[in-house]
C-alpha cells in the first residue's frame, strides 16, 4: 500500500506484477494498485502446460485501452489456453496450500544445513533462494538432485530449481551462487531428502 501510494503521489502509474503471490496471497488493487500483471504461466494455471498472461485494471478507462490495444495487435489466448487456466484455477487454493506449507518446512530445514551460506524466504509464498559457496558449487547441486527439476519455470506442481546469474544479462546484485528453488506440491519429505543429499554431496 506504501509504495502504491508514493506512485501515486508522484503522478506515476503504479504495477504490480503478482505473479509469485497470486490473488490468494496479495490483492494488489485492494491495496491501490492501478495495474496487476500475471504470469498465468505459473502459479494461476499450475501445470507447466501453458503460456498465458493476465492484466487487472480497476479503472474502466484504462481496461478499454488495454483491452483495444489487445484485440488490435491480436493477443488473445485460444480457446484451450483458456480451458488449461480455467481448469488450474480451479485447484489454486490447495496448491498454493500445500506448496507454501512445504517452503516453509524447507526453508527452516535450509538454514541448519552446512552448505547453506544463506537462506532468502520472505515468509509466505512457495519460492525459496538459497546462496552457497559460489557458482561451480550452484552448478554442482542443481546437476545432483533427482526429484527436483532443472527449469527455468516456476509455479508448477513440480518442484523446479535454476541457479541465477548464468546469463549477462542478469543485474549484478543477483550472486552467482544463489539457487531458485520453487517449491511444489510433492511430500516434503521426498523433497528435502533429495535436497539434503545433493547439498551433503556439494558440501563434500
Amino acid at each position: 500500500a506504501a509504495c502504491c501510494a508514493a506512485a501515486r503521489s508522484e503522478g506515476a502509474v503504479a504495477v504490480v506484477d503478482n505473479t509469485f503471490s497470486t490473488p490468494l496471497l496479495q490483492r494488489p488493487l485492494e491495496l491501490g494498485a492501478d495495474v496487476v500483471v500475471h504470469s498465468v504461466t505459473k502459479y494461476l494455471a499450475g501445470h507447466s502446460d501453458v503460456v498465458l498472461g493476465a492484466v487487472a485494471v480497476p479503472d474502466d478507462g484504462l481496461r478499454e485501452a488495454l483491452h483495444r490495444h489487445r484485440t488490435v495487435h491480436g493477443a488473445v489466448p485460444g480457446p484451450w489456453e483458456a480451458w488449461l487456466a480455467l481448469r488450474g484455477l480451479r485447484t489454486l487454493h490447495l496448491r498454493l496450500e500445500r506448496a507454501c506449507a512445504n517452503a516453509a518446512a524447507l526453508s527452516g530445514r535450509l538454514v541448519a544445513h552446512p552448505a547453506v551460506r544463506r537462506v532468502r524466504y520472505p515468509g509466505s509464498g512457495a519460492v525459496v533462494s538459497v546462496e552457497l559457496a559460489d557458482s561451480g558449487t550452484a552448478d554442482a547441486l542443481v546437476a545432483a538432485v533427482r526429484l527436483w527439476v532443472p527449469a527455468t519455470s516456476l509455479g508448477g506442481v513440480e518442484s523446479t530449481l535454476e541457479r541465477r546469474r548464468r546469463h549477462p544479462s542478469e543485474p549484478d546484485v543477483v550472486p552467482e551462487s544463489l539457487v531458485r528453488l520453487s517449491v511444489g506440491v510433492e511430500d516434503v519429505e521426498d523433497l528435502w531428502a533429495d535436497l539434503r543429499a545433493a547439498l551433503d554431496a556439494v558440501a563434500g
